[in-house]
């Protein structure tokens, strides 16, 4: 067999070991799909009402042109429509009760949101123009009139442009433009129209009307170049509610009921998070502040998790308390949520850079996806009759579809090392009593005196312990002789349950090449309480790194279980004070019976 044969088996050996260990069966892989989208122009949708969900695509196309909307039954195309502008958001709604029950298409474009009623155009809401700058207004009305040149035109929008004042679309394209003549030809062409300032759409999402049922109306919100939220009625598409925000919007999560009580989670550019609710003037008062760019957002239960540019995932309550970070290999570029409702399974993927797909349950990585290519839009929910299916969009327009196996089940640990989950238990921190609150409010009124009395009574014992240091060294009450002439080590050992004891006495030179002599073991101890044999020992010459053992019997004279201590004392001919004390505390004699 050759090399390649041989590659080739491997090859699919360890193709056929990853399907087996996957929890993800590939239902359709189409890399020359040609569909260039994010997750935000994804959705999946019953729009027929007939069981079997469709899967709705805003492809951008080549980015000018060639932008359209498709439907896929399955892995087949069934409608196509063209869209003029870049798609921003693909959402579907319900806006009626009629029978049978069949979702709208919604798709934000430019200025426009553009609806689709089985699967055919049926109605363009356009956004309400912004107020045009009076100033501007007057310079093409001058320019208009023959009152000004195009150079001062020029000139002035320059200088507004400088101070941070918006202008119109037509004055942006104006300033683009360098030759006289085709400025000239310009303001001709722009004369007699209307100067108007139009905004555009950024983020799309729904929000249901009065009831929380999965086929109850819902309202439309999206969010503008302007920094503003809109919230638009279902059925005759008027603004209901507009709200303000301190920068441009890009991610939106809504949820609640309009009518009852709802809450918009909104990612803005300024890389904060602001949170928008009934009643709530100021965006600002629930702000959440990020380091870094967003990159995605998705709201799982009460708990927001956000995706930066910083390679980073992390999750925050719903009142912006932040709960946990995790460090990515490499860069995000985009996640989706999975509610997978027959398991009660709910996780985040993340796709990053590296053609892999995390999914990660709370802040542990319980499964990776690896593909071809790296992942530039997703969505996880029902697509044809399948509950868990995933569908994913590659940066070079190719189209995976994977659904969830039955039998997969995601293990409650981290398949990354790091430490194990039990450390991430909080604990049950009792609450304040009224105790330590007393205790905390007289620490701080008493803090001088309190810091005052510790540093005394530490310097008391720094002095207390030098004091006996002192003494001992003077006293020679140490195992271990201080003397660099003799340097002994000293320990004693008691055998024996009375009322005769066995003391061996273990003496060893720790000097490295000087030998120790002229050395004499005595004893100091209650005659009254003990009898030694040997009161005095001689030593002979300590050769270093030896260890030397002398032995004496000790009587106990006392048969009422008293004991006392007992010194060994290792002297030195010609010196008055001991090398080395070891002080032995004895052991209670045993009465002696008599048989």
């Amino acid at each position: 067999m050759s090399t390649i044969d041989l590659a080739k088996q491997q090859s699919q050996e360890n193709f056929k070991s990853d399907a087996k260990t996957s929890k993800w069966l590939d239902a359709y892989h189409d890399p020359v799909a040609s569909l260039y989208t994010f997750t935000q122009c994804i959705t999946l949708a019953d729009i027929q009402a007939d069981g079997d969900w469709k899967l709705i695509i805003a492809d951008l196309g080549s980015g000018s042109f060639n932008m359209k909307l498709k439907v896929y039954k399955g892995t087949d195309l069934i409608s196509e429509n063209t869209i003029i502008d870049l798609p921003t958001g693909v959402v579907t709604f319900y806006m009626d009760t009629h029978e049978p029950r069949t979702p709208a298409i919604a798709v934000a474009s430019g200025p426009f949101i553009y609806i689709y009623k089985n699967l055919r155009p049926y109605f363009k809401f356009t956004l309400p123009p912004l107020e045009v700058n009076s100033v501007e207004e007057d310079l093409w009305n001058q320019v208009r009139d023959g009152r000004i040149n195009v150079y001062v035109l020029r000139e002035m929008l320059e200088g507004m442009r400088a101070d941070g004042s918006a202008l119109t679309v037509r004055s942006l394209r104006f300033l683009q433009l360098t030759d006289a003549g085709d400025m000239v030809q310009f303001c001709e062409v722009y004369k007699n129209s209307p100067l108007k300032r139009q905004t555009v759409i950024t983020c799309l999402g729904t929000l249901k009307k009065s009831m929380s049922e999965e086929d109850a109306i819902s309202c439309l919100v999206l969010g503008t170049e302007d920094k503003s939220i809109y919230v638009l009625d279902p059925e005759a598409f008027t603004v209901l509610a507009t709200m303000n925000l301190p920068s441009v919007p890009v991610f939106l999560s809504v949820t609640g009921m309009y009518d009852v009580e709802y809450r918009i989670v909104v990612a803005c550019r300024n890389g904060c998070i602001y949170t928008l609710k009934r009643g709530l003037d100021d965006p600002a008062k629930s702000c959440i502040e990020l380091s870094s760019q967003i990159v995605g957002m998705e709201r799982l239960n009460k708990t927001i998790y956000v995706a930066c540019m910083d390679q980073t995932l992390k999750c925050f309550t719903s009142k912006g308390k932040k709960m946990w970070t995790v460090k990515l290999p490499k860069s995000i570029t985009t996640i989706e949520v999975v509610d997978y409702k027959p398991k009660a399974f709910k996780a985040v993927l993340v796709a990053l850079s590296n053609n892999e797909v995390h999914v990660y349950k709370e802040k542990y990585l319980v499964d990776v996806i690896k593909t071809d290519d790296v992942i530039t839009a997703m969505r996880f929910g029902r697509f044809g009759r399948e509950d868990g299916a995933l569908v994913m969009c590659t940066s070079n327009g190719g189209l995976l579809i994977k659904i969830l196996k039955r039998t997969a089940v995601f293990e409650e640990r981290d398949l990354s090392g790091g430490p194990p989950a039990a450390q991430n238990v909080k604990l049950n921190v009792p609450k304040k009593t009224k105790l330590f609150v007393d205790q905390t409010m007289r620490e701080r009124e008493s803090a001088v005196t309190m810091h005052r009395t510790f540093q005394r009574d530490l310097y008391l014992l720094r002095l207390n312990t030098a004091r006996e240091y002192a003494k001992a060294l003077n006293n020679a009450m140490n195992p271990i002789s201080t003397d660099p002439m003799d340097p002994l080590k000293l320990s004693a050992q008691v055998q024996g349950i009375g009322p005769t004891f066995k003391l061996t006495v273990n003496l060893q030179n720790t000097s490295l090449s000087q030998a120790s002599t002229n050395l004499h073991i005595t004893f100091d101890y209650d005659d009254k309480l003990y009898s030694f044999r040997r009161t005095y020992i001689p030593v002979p010459m300590l050769v270093p790194g030896l260890n030397y053992t002398f032995e004496t019997y000790i009587e106990c004279l006392n048969d009422k279980g008293v004991s006392d201590t007992v010194k060994v004392y290792v002297l030195k001919e010609n010196k008055s004070v001991p090398i080395i004390t070891g002080v032995i505390s004895m052991p209670v004699s045993e009465t002696l019976v008599v048989v």
